[in-house]
This record gives C-alpha cells, structure tokens and sequence, in this order.
C-alpha cells in the first residue's frame, strides 16, 4: 500500500512481464479499443440514420453497443495507462468506482438481451399485438430499466464496501472486479448477501427469462411454416451467440475468480484479456453480418467508401 494526503493505493498484480513487453501491449490494446469503438459506433449511426432501422429490435440493438463502448472504456484508458507505467495501483476510490461501473454494465447487458427476447418473443408468437405491446412508451421503459436497475441494485455493496476496513493491497488482477473481497479484513454476510441477491435479479433471473422467451419461440417456429422458421432463426440466433459467449465469460468472473483457482499468473491474465475484448468486438460482428437489414447497409457503406477512394 501507499499513501499520499489519506489516498489509499491498491497495487494490481495481474500484469504479467510488463516491463518486457511494454509496448507490445500497450499498441495491441490501444488497437483493441480503437477497433471496439469504431466498429460498435458504426452500426450504432447506422441505426440512427436508416429510417428503416428505427424499431425496437435496432434500438435494442443499438444500446447493447453503446453498452459495450460503455464497459471498455470504463478498463481501457487505465489499462493502457497501467501498460506505461512502473507501478500498475489505483486508488481505493476509484477501483470502487470501477467496479461499480463494470457490474453495472455487465447487469445492464443481460436486461438488454433480455428485452431483445421479449421483442423476438411478442415478435413471433404474438404479431398482433406487436405494435401495442412495443410501443414507443415501453420501448423507452425497458431501455431505462435496463440500465437503471443494475445501478440501484449496486449502490449498496459499493457504498458498504467503502467502509470496510482493508487488510491487504495487491489485486490478483488488471482491473478492479470481485477480487477486491479478499482484500478486506472481515466480510460482511449482509453484504454478501445482498451481492447474491443482485446476481441474481440481474443475470441469472434475466438468463432465465431469456431461455423461457426463446423455448417459446422455438416451439411456435417448429409449429408454423418455413417463413416463420427462417425469420426466427436470423433475428434469434445472433442473440443467443451473444447470450453464450458473455454468460461464460460473466462464469469466469464470479466463479473462478471467486474460488481463487490455481491458475497460473500468465493464465489469469490471459483469461481476462479475453473477457474484456471478446464480447465488445465480437458484438458488432454478430450483428454486422448476421442481421440482414443492418449488413445491407454496411455493404453500402464499405462501397461508398471503396468508391470514393
């Protein structure tokens, strides 16, 4: 630990050969980031732009990827920074903050894709109604709810946090997650408690929600002809390719982490390279090429682009 005028330093010791390979990090990480946000920014003008992109499947569409430009700039700034610098800390306060923002985000992802399954849901089995149950009102309600109660539900283990004493100063890690638990001299079961109670209303309750909407689909899809099945198979299935690669690296987050498995130095911090780059890059691909009306779109305008130059 170090101190300066009553600032608590945490230091972060998932860094592996940073001095070796410095800058080897720092321009494939700051490439990651630059791709992250352009790529994701992108579709979202797309969205904003194409008129025939203004429905709640785009919408929804849209704020998952803003979600995700959200969640890595919340890491990348201090990770490149830390890449840079001798010694990788952060302030107590702001690695509270860090986390705050990361969980927050990460709750906000599931609530998203869960929304993005009741529209698929009311979409498909329920078409009749769609243009009630989807209208502008609701749309805008499940997109607040989204993001606001996953930062309701974390206020209150980041403010008890705060006032727990710490015992140690070394994160295993390169950014601030769960880990900092095992850094405070006694936990509190209240809190504890409350932290189950929060993983489940905003992940394991919204993946319950998302499995039970899908096996509806599903069933209806089987039921209906083949125009119906290919209109559930290109919406849904860019979802649930999202759904499972972030539930398993949320897995590795609040599991392995947890249990603190005998992972080795260069393991932990390669598996948590993964978590923070996967599923920011890999949702605008989903989305780009598997969502016919947003790829028609970027085909123009890479060719506008190609022609231009």
């Amino acid at each position: 630990m170090t101190t300066d005028m009553n600032v608590t330093y945490i230091s972060l010791e998932g860094h592996v050969e940073i001095e070796k390979y410095r800058y080897f990090y720092f321009f494939m990480m700051l490439t990651v980031y630059i791709l992250i946000v352009c790529s994701n920014c992108t579709i979202v003008s797309l969205i904003v732009i194409q008129k025939n992109l203004h429905e709640p499947m785009y919408i929804f569409i849209a704020a998952l990827l803003i979600n995700s430009v959200l969640f890595s700039t919340n890491i990348y700034p201090k990770l490149l920074a830390d890449f840079l610098s001798k010694e990788q800390i952060i302030s107590y306060e702001a690695c509270l903050l860090q986390i705050f923002v990361f969980y927050s985000l990460s709750g906000s992802e599931f609530l998203l894709l869960a929304a993005m399954s009741y529209d698929r849901y009311v979409s498909i089995c329920k078409p009749l109604q769609y243009a009630i149950l989807m209208k502008k009102m609701n749309v805008i309600l499940l997109l607040g709810s989204a993001w606001i109660v996953p930062f309701c539900h974390l206020v209150v283990p980041i403010v008890g946090d705060a006032n727990l004493e710490l015992c140690s100063f070394s994160l295993k890690g390169i950014f601030c997650n769960n880990s900092i638990n095992y850094l405070f001299c006694a936990g509190s079961k209240a809190l504890l408690t409350f932290g189950l109670v929060t993983l489940f209303n905003i992940a394991i309750l919204p993946m319950l929600f998302i499995i039970f909407t899908y096996a509806k689909i599903l069933i209806v899809a089987y039921k209906s002809c083949k125009e119906v099945r290919r209109k559930a198979a290109q919406t849904c299935l860019p979802h649930l390719l999202v759904l499972i690669n972030y539930s398993c690296l949320v897995t590795y987050d609040m599991i392995i982490i947890r249990l603190e498995s005998n992972f080795s130095k260069s393991a932990r911090f390669i598996m948590t390279l993964q978590m923070i780059m996967y599923n920011p890059l890999c949702n605008p691909i989903i989305y780009g090429l598997k969502m016919t009306e947003i790829y028609k779109h970027l085909k123009k305008l890479f060719y506008k682009i190609r022609h231009n130059w």
